[in-house]
């Protein structure tokens, strides 16, 4: 019994959190990502490995992932050997949606792409280039997955999301939502400008990106979910979603499951997310 605890502490991964300093946002920037069990492995001290950047939810940061469940989701998944080894990345992303700000003082998009990425594959052993590397997200942090993926499908070998925040009301509808105090207008105001800032919306629109990198899109692996009874009501956003990508013929895979917004539904098809990922990252071997 006493020679089975190392073996078992070997086979674990371990959570590694640390910060970016950021020029272009001036200030450091946390996140978190899981190893797999034998990235520290003295046998493969050379093996590089895919990368997989998770985008957390609103109101949540980049420990969420790990401390709420997804480390255990994802440890089960390697020792059932369902998915092959690779890294999980979660960087902090607070209320930016993952995008520049309407008036460009917060450029977390800026960032993402030319601080944090190359940080990451700078600092650890990952797979360079598209093929190695994807995105995922939940709610806020699905709504960045799509758009970082449909606006640069040049970096980016795919992308899932659950929940994703894909509105389908116009940004008119939305500013006064805002202004009455709904759910849904205090969640978009603060990222797209209140009133919303119209050009700013199409920019970062989701639909819009689908459809003017439709070519671009068809080289990208694509997969998200949705709750039917999602609490903000953005599984009318991923049906439209899906009725546009099948109308454009761009290969995806969507599924509408019963369940809300909230973190059980997100645990709940996690394994599937993080093995359409595996599946992915082998192909492009």
């Amino acid at each position: 019994m006493l020679l089975c605890f190392p073996l078992v502490a070997r086979a674990q991964s371990r959570t590694d959190c640390n910060v970016v300093n950021s020029r272009i946002l001036k200030q450091a920037v946390h996140y978190c990502v899981q190893l797999p069990p034998d990235y520290d492995a003295k046998a493969s001290p050379a093996r590089r490995y895919p990368v997989l950047y998770f985008l957390h939810g609103l109101g949540q940061n980049e420990q969420t992932l790990f401390s709420t469940g997804g480390w255990s989701v994802i440890e089960n998944l390697r020792r059932q050997h369902k998915i092959d080894d690779f890294l999980v990345v979660a960087p902090e992303g607070k209320r930016t949606f993952y995008i520049n700000s309407p008036d460009n003082t917060l450029r977390y998009s800026d960032f993402f792409l030319q601080e944090f990425i190359p940080a990451i594959e700078s600092r650890y052993r990952v797979r360079p280039g598209r093929k190695g590397r994807a995105i995922t997200g939940v709610s806020m942090g699905g709504y960045g997955a799509l758009r970082f993926a449909f606006a640069h499908p040049e970096l980016f070998s795919a992308v899932s999301a659950q929940s994703a925040a894909l509105i389908t009301q116009t940004p008119q509808e939305l500013s006064t939502a805002g202004h009455s105090g709904t759910p849904l207008g205090r969640l978009m105001g603060p990222a797209f400008g209140e009133p919303i800032n119209v050009p700013h919306w199409q920019q970062n629109n989701v639909f819009v990106l689908a459809k003017k990198n439709q070519a671009g899109l068809k080289s990208l692996a694509i997969y998200f979910n949705c709750g039917r009874q999602d609490d903000f009501g953005f599984e009318d956003g991923s049906a439209a979603l899906d009725q546009q990508l099948q109308s454009e013929s761009v290969k995806h895979e969507y599924h509408s499951y019963p369940g809300d917004h909230s973190l059980t539904y997100f645990l709940s098809h996690m394994g599937e997310v993080m093995e359409f990922h595996s599946r992915v990252f082998a192909e492009q071997k």
